[in-house]
């Protein structure tokens, strides 16, 4: 810094003592330019600061715990808003901060992508100088928990120990896909569940994070030793639905264990076998599955020992039940098909065209209303009927049915009757032939009277048996129609007869039928146990 100097006047020194005098000069220096160089120098520095603070800027994360941390920066500054959007369907997730970390108010799926978006306002001594408000944002997966295998061998009282690449922090386990789910007190990567069998096959669901949910996956544990064991699942034994896949995981590969060869399924399915893995397959049933009311059952060849089966020498087999479906299911459906003389119409709308729901309707039938299709309906007829209550019109209408499809004409609702039915209903199919119901009185003179879609279609007299070879009392189902056949049998008295030719036949129980017969007249008995009817009359039921 420069001194300089003002000329002021001399001062002159005392001039006794016998001294010289002398003159003395005074330099003042100026204290302004120190001033202005500290003012300088604290400009500079506060500028430094702010553009240290200004270059700061805030970030966000993803959380330790939480699902993002948002770090503000140097300066400081308050978080105004935070919008988290799933990638999958571009909705909001709702979010709770809890200081700077960020926690979903949702189970979020683990393996899913989500973009954090975040608003930081800054303080507002620096706002000027960078602005008032700063947005960040950051994009991430959830984080998936890793079993390390789904294929264990235990030994002999050993615990079902899992394995996981990176700590968890819930389990959800079971033996079907809805599992339970318990929060671990703190994460893990091992965790020990109950054994409950030697071998058995299990639903694990884990995530790392208590927000996250994840689906199921099966793991199967097998009990050591050279033998090959398979799993089922769903385990042997149990009650599925006519669409329930059935998988066998091994304890070798599949290929060491079976070749090339695939169990056999019974009753023959229409469906596949599939490879899901090195240890596992599993069958799909198409169309409309095992059918309701089946006894699944595969076999595995010998030198496997299926968990849960029944062995057969040196082979095992399992099997499974699929329900039958209700009677009151089975009603409506043969009303839906027009094989009953009523109508059937739900409270709550139509049963979905699908064979799931057709399946689902007939073991649970929904709530609906049967109503006769036509009035004038026989007394007889009327008193037969009685919803949920199998009887002699339910079986009538399903062999009806089973004549219609050219199945065994036997009344009973197999495997093979539900699924012929259920892909009636939906293709479409309704029986065009309508309802008949024959009443055969024996008084005297005995007759018939044949009513038909709610009208009487014809009637007269006829002829029954005679004694020793009477007609069978009773209501009978008709299984079979025939415009002619040959009818042969013994005769009471221990000949034989046979008769070609006997036309419009209607069989109703065993070898008895009503049918046409050639007679002087009619009204007496007369036949070998059928009900025997002039040509023309016969012709009409």
């Amino acid at each position: 810094m420069a001194i300089v100097e003002h000329p002021r006047p001399p001062v002159r020194g005392p001039a006794g003592g016998g001294h010289r005098g002398r003159i003395v000069y005074y330099r003042r220096r100026r204290r302004w330019p120190y001033v202005l160089g500290l003012i300088a120098l604290v400009f500079a520095g506060l500028a430094g600061v702010a553009f240290l603070v200004s270059s700061s800027s805030a970030s966000i994360k993803p959380g330790a715990s939480a699902l993002a941390t948002i770090d503000l920066p140097a300066g400081g500054g308050k978080i105004e808003s935070v919008v988290v959007i799933s990638a999958r369907d571009s909705r909001a997730v709702p979010i709770v901060l809890k200081g700077h970390d960020v926690w979903p108010q949702e189970r979020l799926p683990a393996n899913q992508r989500y973009t954090i978006y975040a608003v930081v306002k800054r303080p507002g001594w620096i706002s000027w100088l960078s602005g008032k408000t700063e947005r960040i944002h950051l994009s991430l997966t959830t984080p998936t928990a890793h079993l390390t295998s789904h294929y264990l061998t235990l030994a002999s009282g050993a615990p079902l120990r899992l394995q996981f690449e990176q700590p968890v922090a819930t389990i959800a386990y079971g033996a079907t896909p809805n599992v339970n789910r318990h929060v671990l007190a703190t994460p893990e990567s091992d965790v020990t569940l109950p054994r409950t069998a030697a071998a058995g096959t299990m639903y694990i669901a884990a995530t790392s994070r208590t927000w996250e949910s994840s689906s199921p996956s099966l793991i199967s544990w097998f009990p050591a030793g050279a033998a090959a064991t398979a799993v089922a699942n769903p385990a042997p034994g149990s009650k599925i639905q006519a669409s329930t896949p059935i998988a066998l995981t091994f304890s070798k590969p599949v290929s060491q264990a079976l070749g090339n060869a695939r169990p056999p399924v019974t009753p023959s399915t229409a469906g596949s076998w599939h490879t899901i893995n090195d240890h596992t397959i599993v069958f799909n049933p198409a169309g409309y599955g095992y059918g309701l009311g089946a006894n699944v059952s595969i076999g595995l060849p010998n030198g496997i020992r299926l968990v849960g089966g029944e062995k057969g020498g040196a082979s095992s087999s399992g099997t499974w039940t699929v329900p039958p479906g209700s009677t009151l299911g089975l009603q409506e459906l043969l009303a839906r098909l027009g094989y009953l003389p009523l109508d059937f119409h739900y409270a709550g709308g139509q049963v979905p065209r699908s064979a799931q729901a057709v399946e689902d309707a007939v073991i649970h039938p929904p709530k609906g209303a049967f109503t006769w299709r036509w009035g004038g309906v026989p007394s007889g007829l009327r008193n037969m009927w009685a919803p949920g209550v199998s009887g002699v019109m339910t079986k009538g209408a399903v062999m009806a049915f089973e004549n219609d499809h050219g199945m065994n004409t036997d009344g009973v609702a197999g495997p093979a009757v539900w699924n012929a039915m259920i892909a009636a209903l939906l293709a479409g199919h309704r029986s065009t032939f309508g309802y008949t119901f024959v009443t055969v009185s024996e008084g005297s003179p005995e007759s018939q009277s044949t009513w038909h879609n709610g009208r009487v279609a014809v009637s007269g007299l006829v002829n029954t048996g005679i004694p020793g070879a009477t007609t069978a009392l009773g209501t009978y189902p008709v299984f079979e129609h025939s415009l002619s056949v040959t009818m042969s049998g013994t005769n009471p008295d221990g000949s034989t007869y046979s008769d070609p030719g006997v036309p419009y036949v209607s069989y109703f129980n065993g070898g008895d039928a009503l049918h046409g017969f050639l007679r002087g007249s009619y009204g007496v008995p007369q036949s070998l146990g059928c009900v025997e009817m002039p040509y023309d009359e016969a012709s009409q039921v």
